[in-house]
């Protein structure tokens, strides 16, 4: 089966009122389990970054910036890629390895983004635009939802 179809497995599940749908198909098997309602699973984070402490100054100069909105029509619109499932954010391919991709980076379409582990699969996300990194929001282990903004890219 491939992960295509695991993925819409996996969102029929969700979306349905179904707890649980087995599939055997030749030689493997594919168990998709919704969790009750209320019932929270706290994922594995093996190597939840925390963040950089902030120095006083950096505080107060945030503090002092005015709190206007840009003008409307002004801001910039980044392309957002979205998570295409629930499951755990990580950067990199391992614990020691090298992110991905870093704020700044150029990417390719097709590149690489990030991982999304879902059901003890890890799925590779990849970028669907070419352009910059301006920003990746969660953070490294956190908790994902589907649809979810993971990377915000400047198109090239």
């Amino acid at each position: 089966m491939k992960l295509e179809e695991i993925k819409k497995l996996i969102k029929l599940v969700e979306k349905s009122k179904i707890s649980k749908l087995e599939i055997e198909e030749n030689d493997r098997k594919i168990s998709i389990t919704k969790s009750e309602v209320g019932t929270a699973i706290a994922p594995p984070m093996p190597f939840a970054v925390p963040p950089p402490p902030v120095a006083p100054a950096a505080l107060a100069a945030e503090d002092a910036k005015p709190a206007t909105a840009p003008a409307e029509g002004t801001a910039k619109k980044y392309h957002e890629i979205k998570s295409p499932m629930v499951g755990t954010f990580y950067q990199a391919p391992a614990e020691d390895a090298e992110p991905f991709v870093k704020i700044g980076d150029n990417v390719e379409k097709g590149q690489t983004l990030c991982i999304i582990e879902a059901m003890k699969l890890m799925n590779e996300i990849e970028s669907d635009v070419r352009g910059e990194v301006i920003e990746i929001l969660p953070e490294n282990g956190a908790p994902i939802e589907y649809g979810e903004v993971l990377v915000k890219i400047d198109p090239a």
